[in-house]
């Protein structure tokens, strides 16, 4: 939303006016809103708690990169590995978890880092690094508007890529307007994809 929210309404606007998209929060990656019509459409990573009758279209590539404020220590110099684990850490996770696939790369290296805080959601995680020395890790197309002004870097570590898909319940499929949106949608992620 907060990234390609904006371009994706002023695209209805122009082509539809007086069609409202409502953003909803997503708590967990539950197809149930989809299979129960309270969910049009829903974009994310594709898990095994994807319902097997969701259809889905990949949007884009994406890959988790470090975000600090400028000024911050490490938006100088080599970022190592220790150097990055070194630091106070946000951990983006939803459900709550401690610790993710950035810790299990780190851990490999005999290292770990220390996670100050746990936030729901990437906007959260860059507005808490953009204001203190916390060390966000968000992954880089998904949060090109909102790291903004900060000093962002490739992670030190491996990290696995990711697709982001958008899913929605097979009785949409033949719906005129709703493969208007998807295309939209589509659309608006691709043109994203050459400017990052």
């Amino acid at each position: 939303m907060e990234n390609f929210g904006p371009e994706l309404i002023a695209r209805i606007s122009a082509e539809a006016p007086g069609v409202r998209l409502r953003f909803v929060q997503k708590l967990d990656k539950d197809s149930a809103p989809l299979r129960d019509g309270i969910v049009d459409l829903d974009t994310g990573v594709i898990s095994d708690t994807t319902g097997p009758e969701v259809r889905t279209r990949a949007l884009f590539q994406d890959r988790f990169m470090g975000v600090v404020r400028m000024g911050h220590a490490l938006s100088q110099g080599e970022i190592t590995p220790a150097r990055y684990a070194a630091g106070k850490h946000i951990l983006v996770s939803r459900r709550g978890l401690d610790k993710g696939p950035v810790d299990q790369a780190l851990n490999a290296l005999g290292l770990k880092r220390e996670i100050v805080t746990i936030v729901g959601g990437f906007a959260g995680a860059l507005a808490f690094a953009r204001a203190s020395d916390l060390v966000a890790t968000v992954p880089e197309r998904h949060t090109g508007n909102l790291r903004v002004g900060m000093y962002s870097f490739p992670l030190p570590v491996p990290a696995p890529s990711f697709t982001v898909s958008m899913l929605w319940h097979p009785r949409m499929d033949g719906d005129t307007a709703h493969r208007w949106l998807r295309g939209c949608l589509l659309d608006v992620c691709t043109r994203h994809g050459s400017d990052a």
